[in-house]
């Protein structure tokens, strides 16, 4: 029987609210320090919540991209190419050494180009019948496979370009997705990850209408998202991308590739429950990771780390709390926990994928980063797990485990390893 292909991590890249390179972003979460603060992408003043996650000091052009090029690119596609041209070069590849047929693209997204929405209803509903006219490109900016076709085009590739939209789990499934067409000997090498960009009036109102943003903390941004703490009031919008380049391990191999990690597990499942809330007791997560787990071959026990989706809401982090138990059992209170949320606030389609590359970097350096702004743990209310407040540590890693959860009830999780070693024990 032939063994299954194997799955490496050979590069990386991340534009965030945090960094915008993938050093630059875990030097930040590795120290805890937040990229939350007041919002300057639009007036936020006539709004309850006036703070997000947002992407500061990125241009597109000093990535090589010309400006009539980037024209054609909503916000959320030109920050995945930026982060895909970061990961294929970390990798070692340009776009002529990377298979055009053999390399393929699984992409992430929620909302697509929000911001040409956005632009286009308020000219379609403008009083004046004269300023009614839609810009010619707001079919395309606004479409959400837009980011993986303009990767595609502009590294030449004609293998699978896909786009995976299941909410806040987005970037995880993509991610997963990748490994499977690797698995399944459809390509060699995938550009995967997750990418969005939705802090804009409507969204934010929106988000804010379902009550779900936090909002008693515009005056102090930086201690807005805090999973997991008793003061917790929601969540905080971010923005940018995350891309890992994932390869078949014996290709990888051949070429003398550096290898960061291995992708040795996905799991997903959907809690056929609420479309805006988890099952509060957490089983349909708990399914995404026990079968992440087993896929990777390893048990609970083996997990050393768990990056949590831990919004900063109080259902989700009280569901996926209990799910951790159902998973883990007694061995639940010595894993490591935390969540990356914290400084970079909830960056919805990209969120699973930059999760990724920090638990790649995890595995790497051996450090657990931490939960910013757990100043009063909410144990009374069932969140008593080890969810590393305020300050990281450094630890053993063998195994890494990132869980997301998505709205409608999407589900996924994704372990990684160190390459090469026997994780299990």
């Amino acid at each position: 029987m032939m063994s299954r292909r194997r799955v490496a991590v050979t590069g990386m890249g991340i534009i965030s609210p945090v960094g915008n390179t993938v050093a630059s972003a875990w030097n930040a979460v590795r120290n805890g320090q937040s990229g939350i603060g007041r919002i300057t992408l639009f007036d936020p003043a006539e709004y309850p919540v006036q703070i997000a996650g947002e992407v500061k000091g990125f241009e597109l052009s000093s990535y090589g991209v010309e400006h009539r090029a980037q024209r054609k690119m909503a916000r959320f596609a030109q920050f995945l190419l930026a982060a895909s041209i970061q990961a294929v070069d970390d990798a070692g590849f340009t776009a002529q050494t990377l298979s055009a047929e053999r390399t393929g693209i699984v992409v992430g997204n929620c909302l697509g180009g929000a911001e040409a929405v956005d632009s286009a209803y308020k000219k379609y509903f403008a009083p004046s019948p004269g300023a009614r006219l839609i810009p010619a490109l707001t079919t395309p900016l606004s479409i959400s496979n837009e980011g993986a076709a303009n990767v595609s085009i502009h590294f030449g590739l004609h293998g699978p370009a896909l786009t995976v939209s299941t909410a806040c789990a987005s970037g995880t499934d993509a991610i997963g997705m990748a490994a499977d067409i690797i698995r399944a000997g459809r390509a060699d090498v995938c550009i995967s990850g997750g990418t969005e960009a939705a802090i804009l009036g409507y969204s934010i109102a929106s988000y804010s209408s379902l009550q779900v943003l936090s909002y008693h903390f515009n005056d102090s941004p930086e201690k807005a998202s805090r999973p997991f703490d008793r003061e917790r009031d929601g969540f905080v919008v971010g923005e940018g991308a995350a891309v890992l380049l994932l390869e078949e391990f014996e290709h990888a191999r051949r070429r003398g590739a550096r290898i960061y990690a291995e992708l040795a597990g996905y799991g997903a499942s959907s809690d056929a429950y609420h479309i805006a809330a988890p099952l509060a007791d957490g089983r349909g997560a708990a399914q995404a990771v026990s079968d992440a787990i087993a896929d990777a071959g390893l048990q609970p026990q083996d997990i050393q780390y768990y990056n949590a989706h831990g919004t900063s809401t109080v259902v989700n982090d009280h569901a996926e709390t209990l799910m951790l138990k159902q998973v883990f059992g007694d061995y639940a209170r010595r894993l490591h926990i935390s969540s990356t949320k914290s400084m970079t606030g909830h960056m919805i389609g990209a969120a699973g994928a930059a999760e990724a590359v920090f638990c790649v970097k995890a595995l790497q350096e051996g450090f657990v980063p931490p939960t910013i702004n757990l100043e009063h743990p909410d144990a009374e209310n069932g969140c008593d797990l080890d969810y590393t407040p305020l300050k990281g540590i450094s630890v053993p890693i063998r195994a890494a485990a990132s869980g997301s959860l998505g709205f409608g009830g999407h589900n996924s999780c994704l372990v990684l390893t160190k390459a090469g070693e026997d994780n299990a024990g």
